[in-house]
Order: structure tokens, then sequence, then C-alpha cells
């Protein structure tokens, strides 16, 4: 089931249509310690990381435990999910899906 990120997609559709040609993978459970760095070290060997945005606490600006990874090609985004997706980092196992891509403001979760 797809979660329909509302206040950046305006319709089911065109978020569908973002997935099936992103090369980003949001990251879950992450340790509130874990760093860009961290994550970039971790998902680096399977390709180039173009970027890494760690999801904040809308008003202490602090880790919040998830994050997302931008692939410079799709493939490795792919590959990401089947190879990391159960792993440990920081101490804490990863879950790591195919995301619609990072726009500015997604970094803060959903919650108030």
């Amino acid at each position: 089931k797809l979660y329909w990120d509302r206040s950046h997609y305006d319709s089911p559709e065109a978020q569908t249509r973002a997935l099936a040609r992103s090369s980003t993978v949001y990251v879950g459970n992450l340790a509130f310690t874990t760093r860009s760095t961290h994550l970039r070290h971790h998902f680096q060997h399977l390709g180039p990381v173009v970027q890494v945005h760690i999801g904040l606490d809308r008003n202490k600006k602090t880790p919040c435990g998830f994050a997302f990874v931008e692939y410079r090609h799709r493939i490795d985004a792919l590959s990401a999910v089947v190879n990391l997706t159960g792993t440990k980092l920081d101490g804490r196992v990863i879950r790591v899906e195919l995301d619609a891509g990072f726009k500015p403001g997604r970094q803060y979760g959903r919650g108030s």
C-alpha cells in the first residue's frame, strides 16, 4: 500500500509516476545518533551516493530516526532496497524502501 504524501504530491498518481523513475531510498528505524557520514558509508558500496538527507524533528531540528539517500542511478537504489533492508547500522536494524524522491520539507517527519 502506498502512503500518499499529500504535502508534496498533488495526487497518488503523481507520486507513483515519481516513484517509477526515482533513485532515492527512504531509510527508517535509524538511531537518533546516526549521521550522514554513517549512512553514506553504509550505502555507497552499492553505487555513487549523490546526497543524504537526515530526517529532523520539525520543532527541535534534531535527528528523528529516518533519512533519504539519493543515488546517481536508479538501479543502485533498487539494489539498496534488496540488499540493505534488515542490515544493522549503528546498532539498529534498518528498513530501506524506494522513495518517490526528496523534496525540501520532507526531511521533517509527519508528526506534529
